[in-house]
């Protein structure tokens, strides 16, 4: 493939974020495959009743307050976890008014938070849609008791059917599941249960894990990926086959490996991440990627707290490396390949010229071969190349391995 030198750069002012990510750590317990940045507070206590979710949140804003805006309101805003809603009502209402302050809201923000069953009532989700929130993703994983059991999760079936009739109740019409497949004793039938499961409730989003044994968890520590009492690699694959045929059939657009929805209704905030695109971070562990420059925040309060309160000393000014023109591109395949759309030949060309193109071609031929990459177009003008669906989506790291040796060796 030959292809012109690039001359045009996007300008400097498309690096400013209009997506803002929100980490809210406090969790009931802290489940056996997390390895996520959190604070454990017990089944008793929540925002109402947590003196350090109050701290937290107020570390929170300060960090907000000093945080330099950009030229454009936020369009998309995440509240992740953790378990965001354990956050009492005022909570939840005092960092929206920060945001709003700070950067301002786009008409009609996207603005999404998590949830886990049996950790929100009614009159709450009433209360948090009225602050703003309009879609919700549940953190199901399982429709069989057992299994939630031995993740060590704080909830049960009942409570997921609970969660999602008060989601009904309250007018939500834009939620979505988590689901996770590969978990230790997990069979064929009891993925294909909570698939079905998953899609009688009509969710207009499903998320399809699949389990990384992380070593820090209580997993990582009592089992070897590939081994019993963990599903063998050819079972976890054809989880992930069942899944994308399961959804497909009934209605799902499979638009990101472990992501499917209805049309029009993906994660436009996820999708800021696989697109490389600029965004906010807020909280412990959070990241931000703003003007190149990315960087993370300390993974415990009390760093985080000291991390802040430095913040707040330098009028919210950061010194970080800027990504280099070779990290961009590495990212941008390692995120935009997780897209069914894949990535654009004119973002590549964008960012490397021609020969880069043509290198990455040349590497992807053996897998274009093998029916695990596609590859459309000859020139910057038009054309992508992505994975296939299911397969090339299965082997997504022999493929990005390939990528890494090849152009950053």
């Amino acid at each position: 493939m030959s292809i012109d030198q690039p001359s045009l750069r996007a300008p400097v002012e498309s690096h400013w974020p209009t997506s803002a990510y929100l980490h809210i750590p406090f969790c009931r317990r802290r489940c056996f495959y997390c390895d996520f940045p959190i604070s454990v507070i017990g089944d008793r206590k929540r925002g109402e009743t947590s003196i350090a979710m109050a701290q937290y949140v107020d570390i929170l804003c300060q960090e907000i307050a000093v945080t330099p805006p950009g030229p454009h309101p936020l369009q998309t805003i995440f509240f992740g976890g953790g378990t965001p809603s354990l956050l009492s009502v005022p909570q939840l209402a005092q960092i929206l008014q920060v945001l709003e302050r700070k950067f301002g809201f786009a008409p009609q923000p996207e603005i999404s938070m998590e949830m886990d069953p049996g950790t929100f009532s009614l009159v709450q989700m009433q209360q948090f849609k009225a602050l703003g929130i309009n879609r919700v993703s549940v953190g199901v994983q399982s429709f069989v008791d057992e299994l939630l059991q031995a993740c060590g999760r704080s909830h049960r079936v009942a409570e997921s059917y609970d969660a999602i009739a008060i989601l009904h109740q309250a007018g939500i019409t834009n939620f979505g599941l988590d689901l996770i497949s590969g978990l230790p004793n997990q069979t064929l039938d009891q993925w294909q249960a909570s698939l079905e499961a998953a899609i009688a409730l009509e969710p207009t989003h499903l998320s399809t894990y699949d389990l990384v044994v992380e070593p820090t968890t209580v997993f990582g520590k009592n089992y070897q990926p590939g081994e019993s009492p963990l599903p063998t690699d050819d079972i976890a694959a054809q989880m992930y086959r069942l899944g994308g045929a399961s959804l497909g059939a009934a209605g799902y657009e499979h638009y990101e490996i472990s992501n499917y929805a209805h049309p029009g209704l993906t994660c436009r905030h996820n999708q800021v991440y696989w697109q490389n695109g600029p965004y906010y971070g807020f909280g412990m562990g959070a990241t931000s990627y703003v003007h190149r420059q990315r960087w993370s925040r300390p993974r415990t309060r009390k760093d985080y707290a000291a991390w802040v309160e430095t913040l707040v000393a330098n009028q919210g000014q950061i010194t970080c490396d800027i990504s280099s023109r070779q990290d961009i591109l590495l990212e941008t395949l390692m995120m935009g390949l997780r897209l069914a759309s894949g990535v654009s030949l004119t973002t590549l060309f964008e960012i490397g010229g021609a020969q880069t193109v043509d290198q990455i071609c040349h590497c992807l031929a053996p897998f274009q071969e093998a029916k695990w990459i596609e590859i459309d177009g000859s020139s910057q003008a038009q054309g992508a190349i992505r994975l296939t669906d299911p397969e090339g989506f299965l082997f997504s790291n022999t493929v990005l391995a390939a990528l890494w040796q090849t152009l950053d060796p």
